[in-house]
């Protein structure tokens, strides 16, 4: 079993020590905002899992990937608890790239290898699309 420790250091501030042992601040008040909030970092972990599966599958599939970001904007429920509802992932990527390989490796990170996605998919309808940006050689 993996554990995490969070401190509590002021207000709404906590330091949360991962498995991983890497520190990271968070600050559940957004007027002090000292330190992203819970909720938001989950937008952020969202878009790393699915980022590092579609760099990983277009790896596999020999494409050349030059880059790659990947934009993540969610609605929340009004009432507690206010989980996400609705999730719209945009990825914009350039390379040497097949459009048929981004679309499957972005469609196998979301429905077969992302475990963020898996759990918000339990509480928010999550989209996504994609564009490949021209790259100069």
């Amino acid at each position: 079993m993996q554990t995490a420790t969070v401190k509590w250091i002021a207000r709404e501030e906590f330091l949360a020590t991962l498995p991983s042992g890497h520190v990271v601040p968070f600050d559940a008040d957004r007027k002090h905002n000292t330190a992203p909030g819970p909720m938001e970092m989950l937008l952020g972990a969202l878009g790393a899992c699915t980022s590092v599966d579609v760099v990983s599958i277009l790896e596999k599939k020999r494409q050349k990937l030059a880059s790659l970001e990947t934009e993540i904007s969610g609605e929340r429920a009004k009432d507690p608890p206010s989980v996400w509802t609705k999730i719209e992932m945009f990825y914009r990527l350039s390379g040497q790239l097949e459009e048929k390989a981004v679309r499957d490796a972005i469609e196998l990170s979301q429905n077969k290898y992302c475990s963020v996605a898996a759990m918000l998919r339990k509480t928010a309808a999550i989209t996504y699309r994609f564009e490949i940006l021209p790259h100069s050689s």
